[in-house]
């Protein structure tokens, strides 16, 4: 039953998608920058304060719920990096099912590198009932996407594979597969997962986002409870050094510098690369000719042992290293 609720789900994603044409009335933002942060949170939680101060952003600001009422779209330099931030209406309960255009803002949300959750102290009520709506509409908040391989196949029938004891029988894996249209194949599980994880890896709406959540118009923190929310006040600016940090730190973006042939290290042309990049990829976002012609590279600072280190092009990247193509 959870599968054929899935794939319902999914078949509604799709019908919508191909129907919505082009009157978005201003949700058809298109991703500039190197990240985009969506702003996510219930009326008057002050996001439009926010996004005014962090970005060069005019995002209408009054005492009154609803005051944005389409996507306002603003830009914050960080380390050298651009990240897009979009303060959207705020969100309420229902925005699943379209109240409060709700389904207009959880499709923007689905595009986004992060999401910043806010509210106040006095709904923080708010960041469950924004996480049940985030939820039912395919989008799951701080979770990594299953470790399951799905192979398909056009004769052979169903094999199913674990590396695991799994709390549900081979049987169930298969009918949860064939309510998704796959009769024939692999599915390859790779750690325990829970029947809803699997139903999710089967599920093209499923999207996997990262999230942190703050608490505006707070000018101390709240309780030690609470020990996960970031305590900010956009209207008097305090903590939004912190939330920028903390911000740069969970896009998990790295700025690295070029250094040109015949100059010394510097720091003139910085290039925003993901933790996880390597060399080669730093290569690549030059272009592929020029990746292909060069095999090591010289860096200083940050990641080198001595100052002109060669280093091979599979080597990861870190914050601050200069990088010289050989």
């Amino acid at each position: 039953m959870r599968a054929k609720i899935a794939r319902l789900k999914d078949r509604e994603v799709e019908t919508s998608s191909k129907g919505s044409g082009s009157s978005g009335g201003g949700y058809a933002i298109r991703k500039q920058g190197d990240a985009t942060i969506v702003l996510i949170g219930p009326p008057s939680a002050g996001k439009s304060t926010l996004i005014n101060l962090l970005t060069n952003a005019e995002s209408k600001v009054a005492a009154y719920a609803f005051t944005t009422v389409s996507v306002i779209p603003g830009m914050l330099k960080y380390n050298e990096a651009y990240i897009q931030i979009l303060d959207v209406p705020g969100l309420i309960e229902g925005a699943s099912i379209g109240k409060g255009r709700g389904k207009e803002v959880l499709s923007v949300a689905r595009g986004s590198d992060l999401l910043v959750i806010m509210t106040d102290p006095e709904r923080l009520k708010f960041f469950d009932q924004i996480l049940i709506e985030l939820e039912k509409a395919g989008i799951r908040v701080n979770k990594r996407k299953p470790h399951v391989r799905i192979e398909k196949s056009i004769s052979g029938g169903l094999a199913i594979r674990s590396n695991f004891k799994q709390d549900f029988d081979d049987q169930t894996a298969i009918n949860i597969a064939n309510e998704f249209g796959v009769k024939n194949g692999r599915v390859a599980m790779k750690e325990k997962v829970t029947i809803g994880e699997l139903v999710d890896s089967f599920a093209e709406r499923i999207v996997y986002k990262p999230a942190i959540f703050v608490v505006n118009k707070s000018d101390t923190d709240i309780s030690p409870r609470f020990t996960d929310l970031i305590y900010i006040s956009a209207e008097k600016e305090e903590g939004i050094d912190n939330l920028k940090e903390i911000i740069w730190n969970k896009l998990k973006l790295v700025t690295v510098y070029l250094v040109e042939k015949n100059d010394k290290p510097n720091t003139n042309n910085p290039v925003i690369m993901s933790e996880n990049d390597t060399l080669m990829d730093v290569a690549k976002s030059i272009g592929s000719e020029f990746s292909e012609s060069t095999s090591l590279a010289k860096i200083w600072g940050n990641g080198a042992k001595f100052n002109g280190q060669e280093m091979s092009l599979s080597t990861k990247v870190i914050n601050g290293m200069q990088i010289r193509f050989l």
